[in-house]
């Protein structure tokens, strides 16, 4: 008779860190949300001189690839093809008295464009 061991594994890390600034603003976000939204996605669609541009949106349906992370604010999802280029990325919320916005500090990219509008991998 064979035996079979099992070990316990830790839940794998997600693939972007939320800091409590983007965690908050999610939770705002959430609040005003159109009824059917469901929650904030992350996605890199291909734009701007550099090739990927970070846009967060929300969504109506769970797609079956997206990595879902739920905060305490509502649930945040990270495209299922954009995860390779976010890996080890931190997401945070920022303001000041001239602008407001997400900011991503991503290890993967290899560059940004000039008006750090898009970034390449």
């Amino acid at each position: 008779m064979t035996q079979t061991t099992t070990t316990a594994r830790p839940a794998p890390k997600a693939a972007v860190t939320l800091t409590p600034s983007a965690e908050a603003r999610i939770a705002e976000l959430m609040s005003k949300a159109p009824e059917d939204a469901i929650g904030v996605k992350l996605s890199t669609p291909r734009r701007g001189c550099s090739g990927l541009a970070y846009s967060v949106d929300y969504v109506t349906t769970e797609a079956r690839f997206d990595e879902k992370i739920e905060t305490p604010g509502g649930t945040f999802y990270i495209d299922g093809a954009s995860v390779l280029y976010l890996i080890g990325s931190v997401m945070d919320w920022r303001e000041d008295d001239f602008t407001a916005g997400f900011v991503f500090e991503n290890p993967n990219a290899k560059g940004a464009c000039g008006c750090g509008e898009s970034f390449m991998v």
